[in-house]
């Protein structure tokens, strides 16, 4: 059986998706966001744990999950290890417990990938920046990959939420935010999009992993501003 490497866990979760979540996080990431507040799972090293030892650990906390609540696999990139996340599915279908996939969809669409997505209750993907050049710029790689797995959410229909860090001085402008909205706007499987602000409580992690930060002079995302901009992309999304 594949073996899942594990960052850590949060039990009762309640940003990532719908209700109350238990969420999950994957180590190894493809992406070197220079805004990534946990630059502590890059590697894909972890705690090692099987499939079903793991559902059985989540099944604990099913009681707290209602019937909106669940399992959310994060990290990290979740589908770097798209093969463990498919084999705990029959394990947590057995458990009647759902699951959300939180994804920068910066992988190549696998068939285990594919699965991992279809099975999902709801995928959440974070939208990083709104063009190739601003990719490459801001997260070491292009957005290709993040555009096929879009196209493939869109295609299947999956419940998809999107997601964007909004970082001052990089894309904490109405300008800015209005580039994303277009192709967003025109994804039928698309039932929300938020902002969210950037924030430096990951810094103390580049210093204990002794990496350099690039954003370390910039301060949290005012949250005013960041209210403007979610209202200002709702209203020309009319949602």
């Amino acid at each position: 059986s594949v073996k899942g490497y594990i960052h850590s866990f949060e039990s009762l979760a309640a940003l990532d998706g719908e209700g109350v979540r238990y969420g999950i996080f994957l180590k190894g990431c493809p992406l070197r966001c220079v805004y990534c507040h946990n630059p502590d799972t890059w590697s894909g090293e972890g705690q090692e744990t099987e499939a079903e030892e793991l559902v059985r650990k989540v099944a604990r906390y099913k009681p707290y999950f209602g019937e909106k609540g669940g399992v959310t696999f994060s990290g990290g990139e979740p589908l770097l290890q798209a093969e463990f996340v498919c084999e705990c599915i029959p394990h947590l279908e057995k458990a009647r417990i759902n699951y959300a996939v939180d994804t920068s969809g910066a992988v190549e669409l696998s068939e285990n990938v594919k699965l991992a997505l279809e099975k999902a209750q709801l995928v959440i993907l974070d939208l990083k920046f709104w063009d190739n050049g601003s990719y490459i710029c801001y997260t070491g790689q292009d957005m290709t990959r993040t555009l096929a797995v879009l196209d493939y959410l869109e295609s299947i229909g999956k419940r998809t939420w999107i997601r964007t860090v909004v970082v001052p001085g990089i894309n904490d402008s109405e300008e800015i935010i209005e580039k994303y909205l277009p192709h967003i706007a025109s994804l039928k499987c698309v039932e929300k999009y938020e902002l969210l602000g950037f924030h430096t409580m990951g810094f103390s992690k580049y210093e204990s992993l002794k990496v350099k930060n690039p954003l370390e002079s910039t301060a949290d995302l005012e949250k005013p501003v960041l209210e403007r901009l979610q209202r200002f992309a709702d209203k020309k999304l009319n949602r």
